[in-house]
């Protein structure tokens, strides 16, 4: 019994050796800035987000009336939004610069017109 007891202390120091690192790395990483946006007929709100380039921010997406669209071709960005649900993604720019998102599923006779800016400093 004394040497299974020693072999789990063993293996407890090893996985702690191996395991603590990524522990202290996983905490270290700041948490994402969460940007709340509604999908509403036929406007973004906010239609203009404002982020720093490398920050990593959670868009996170509601539509309270009908299934809408939210895309951001400049980052290769995109998602459905649909009603009752709470959609997420995780955006971080790699460059400076103003673009343009906009809603890619028809949601009404003011579709075209609806985007916003994401303007990257």
């Amino acid at each position: 019994m004394a040497i299974d007891t020693g072999r789990r202390g063993l293996v407890s120091a090893a996985a702690a050796l191996v395991l603590g690192p990524v522990v202290i790395m996983a905490s270290a990483r700041p948490k994402a800035r969460v940007i709340k946006i509604v999908a509403k007929k036929f406007e973004f709100v906010p239609a203009e987000i404002h982020v720093k380039q490398g920050e990593t921010v959670m868009l996170q997406f509601n539509a309270p009336e009908v299934p809408m669209g939210f895309n951001l071709p400049d980052f290769k960005l995109r998602t459905d939004i649909m009603p009752g649900r709470v959609i997420s993604l995780e955006l971080r720019p790699d460059r400076a610069g103003t673009f343009t998102f906009l809603c890619d599923v028809f949601c009404g006779s003011g579709h075209e017109d609806m985007n916003g800016t994401l303007i990257v400093t």
